[in-house]
């Protein structure tokens, strides 16, 4: 049972942080193929979004699997807090800077909220979540070397 639950874990991580890197191109992609800023960003919002419910599913799994493999000694790994790490990224962006940025689009409307009066603080907290995204990006990295 324990080494079916590992290599489910490993299935799950590497889904979760290949996912990340995956939508963190396609999103730049998007930029460049739609010339619709806002519809870009909106595709870009609802994928980003659907990888925010991946990993904190994903995160959680992970370390109630950990938990269970070694008990109280899963503490002790920088596995245990590297995920500990990307979750907290995770609700920060997800329930705390998303909300923010939906809240300036709305009250720009019916304008592009980059047409707005919120536009700086738009970008000001949108590069804080780019910049959230990437470091979640790059710990993932380090999440798959230290799985095993």
């Amino acid at each position: 049972m324990k080494q079916w639950l590992e290599n489910l874990a490993l299935i799950a991580a590497t889904f979760w942080i290949g996912g990340l890197w995956v939508v963190g191109i396609v999103a730049y992609e998007l930029f460049k193929l739609i010339p619709e800023a806002q519809l870009a960003g909106n595709i870009a919002g609802q994928l980003f979004q659907m990888m925010a419910y991946v990993g904190m599913a994903t995160s959680i799994y992970l370390l109630i699997q950990r938990v269970y493999q070694f008990g109280t000694n899963a503490l002790k790994q920088s596995f245990f807090w590297l995920v500990v790490l990307m979750l907290v990224l995770i609700l920060i962006s997800h329930l705390g800077i998303n909300p923010l940025l939906e809240k300036f689009k709305l009250e720009a409307m019916p304008k592009d909220v980059m047409e707005s009066v919120f536009a700086d603080r738009f970008a000001t907290w949108h590069g804080v979540s780019s910049i959230a995204y990437l470091l979640e990006c790059f710990l993932g990295v380090f999440v798959i070397l230290k799985i095993r």
